[in-house]
């Protein structure tokens, strides 16, 4: 029996459903959605397309697109900005990766 299609309701919960369309996105942000062209232009979030064509953005992005424009908010430029982000992600998911490492790994045995 192949397994059941996902709920709809299920995509409540997913970070990485692209839920938001980029006008609502660009209200939610209280930017515009030149600003969110922009993160895309300079790699920083990469959106979904409906089925039409149109940008759809996920929570997880819309969360890294605020970051981004708290940094722009303060005079940063959008390359930086976007660049900021970019390592700030980096730099969490290696000390993520470190911690794991260290509980996993086995002391070494004790010398006698």
């Amino acid at each position: 029996m192949p397994p059941a299609p996902p709920r709809r309701v299920d995509n409540l919960d997913d970070d990485d459903y692209p839920a938001y369309t980029m006008g609502r996105a660009a209200d939610m942000l209280g930017t515009t959605p030149a600003f969110l062209r922009a993160l895309g232009e300079h790699h920083l979030i990469t959106p979904l397309r409906s089925d039409g064509g149109h940008r759809r953005y996920s929570r997880h992005q819309l969360r890294t697109a605020a970051r981004a424009r708290e940094l722009v908010d303060q005079g940063t430029p959008i390359e930086a900005a976007c660049r900021i982000v970019t390592l700030e992600d980096q730099l969490e998911e290696s000390q993520r990766q470190n911690d794991e490492l260290r509980t996993t790994q086995t002391p070494p045995p004790a010398a006698t």
